[in-house]
């Protein structure tokens, strides 16, 4: 591990036993029995534990600190913001000017010229806006019929009842009953399974197909070359709403672009986006409608009877306005792109040892060490621990690797060696 800061004890110290804290994923009585692993602050692609123990951070927080820990820049924006004007309602004709200006600023860079901005609390918030809409949608345009919403295996969209429902992980909607009948599960990289279901059930029957171009936390996979034009093709031949789930690829993670709907071309219906949109700092997503969708709702007369209490949060919209000014300044897109290629010639190798079967990289900023024996991912992130790296297990086996935009060639490099290490 590396050096603490001066003072701090070489070995954190957990406080076990009766916190009020319900994790969310945990065994809870593992968590009890070890005691959590407490973040005190970040900086850059590093965090810190309460002892002063720093970490290269593998995972971004969760997939979403593009910018990197400890932009003092976005917390003066947001506590400006909050002494100005905290928040005020999104419904009906109001909202705040930080909003609207945010507002405006998306639909500039949206993948779909003249997209509206629905905004939302996060990714699951956004999803199941998402769901919501695509069946309102075939309602107001004469087809009420097409309500069915179809995923992929190993996706994760996402914990709320719509997310659930498409979930591909299976482990995510066991035990839940029936949350959605009209639910279903196509192959993941398959096109021709999405056709198919199509031809069994009928296309008037589906509202809407949803997609990660990039899978994440069911393991990050990547689409498999021409896939994705192929589905978004499906789509289109049958009267099918093509939504792209961009919450982890949005804002930049894709590489190169804002959004893998861009660097793909995929022209979606619908876009679902949250994480780096704010780079975590503060909750929002954020919902982007294409106008075909869109434009049954602005023609008046017509309420959308949906919406969050927070959604359009206007310290969360302050915080979105600074990150974005962040992304822009210091190029980091085509950061973004140069870890695209890094992580890959770092982490590729390390599929030579005997413990890993595979490494999933070179699209995106993203990549995923697949273990041969996926018991051994979760006591894997505790190892990494040891060695300086805070990391996290995805999907079956697979260690997630997803680092601010900010990590350094050189920092990518040691992580690869830290890996190495921790593997034995």
């Amino acid at each position: 591990m590396s050096s603490p800061e001066p003072g701090a004890s070489q070995e954190p110290t957990y406080e076990s036993t009766h916190s009020a804290l319900w994790h969310g994923f945990a065994d809870m009585g593992a968590v009890t029995a070890s005691g959590p692993f407490v973040v005190s602050r970040g900086e850059g692609a590093h965090i810190f534990d309460r002892e002063g123990n720093k970490y290269l951070d593998a995972t971004a927080g969760l997939w979403f600190t593009n910018v990197g820990h400890g932009r003092t820049e976005i917390a003066d924006a947001v506590a400006a913001q909050l002494g100005s004007l905290a928040h005020y309602s999104n419904f009906g004709d109001f909202v705040p000017e930080t909003t609207l200006a945010l507002a405006e600023r998306l639909g500039e860079i949206a993948p779909v010229a003249g997209s509206k901005v629905f905004f939302t609390s996060g990714g699951s918030d956004s999803i199941d806006t998402a769901a919501k809409l695509a069946r309102r949608y075939w309602h107001e345009v004469g087809k009420p019929g097409k309500t069915m919403i179809v995923g992929r295996q190993k996706a994760y969209h996402g914990m709320h009842v719509a997310g659930t429902s498409l979930a591909g992980i299976a482990v995510n909607h066991e035990n839940y009953g029936v949350l959605m009948p009209d639910a279903r599960t196509v192959a993941w990289d398959d096109a021709k399974s999405l056709l198919s279901l199509i031809e069994e059930v009928g296309a008037d029957k589906i509202a809407a197909f949803f997609c990660e171009p990039i899978i994440g936390a069911g393991g990050v996979y990547l689409p498999p070359a021409g896939y994705l034009q192929e589905v978004r093709q499906i789509c289109r031949d049958n009267d099918v709403l093509f939504v792209a789930d961009e919450v982890v690829t949005g804002f930049g993670r894709i590489g190169g672009s804002w959004f893998a709907s861009t660097r793909f071309d995929l022209q979606p219906d619908l876009i679902a986006t949250a994480k780096g949109l704010t780079s975590g700092y503060v909750p929002m997503g954020a919902v982007f409608v294409a106008p075909h969708v869109a434009d049954p709702f602005f023609s008046g007369g017509v309420w959308w009877r949906h919406g969050y209490t927070y959604g359009g949060h206007a310290g969360a919209a302050a915080a979105a306005m600074a990150n974005l000014d962040i992304i822009e300044r210091e190029n980091l897109l085509d950061e973004s792109a140069r870890l695209e290629t890094t992580l890959h010639a770092h982490l590729a190798p390390l599929a030579q040892h005997p413990r890993v079967q595979e490494v999933r990289s070179g699209m995106g900023a993203v990549a995923a060490v697949q273990l041969a024996d996926p018991a051994e991912a979760l006591p894997l992130v505790k190892t990494l621990r040891k060695h300086g790296v805070s990391g996290r297990a995805a999907g079956q086996g697979a260690m997630q690797i997803s680092p601010s935009f900010v990590m350094t060639d050189a920092e990518v490099e040691e992580l690869a060696s830290r890996f190495l290490t921790a593997l034995g």
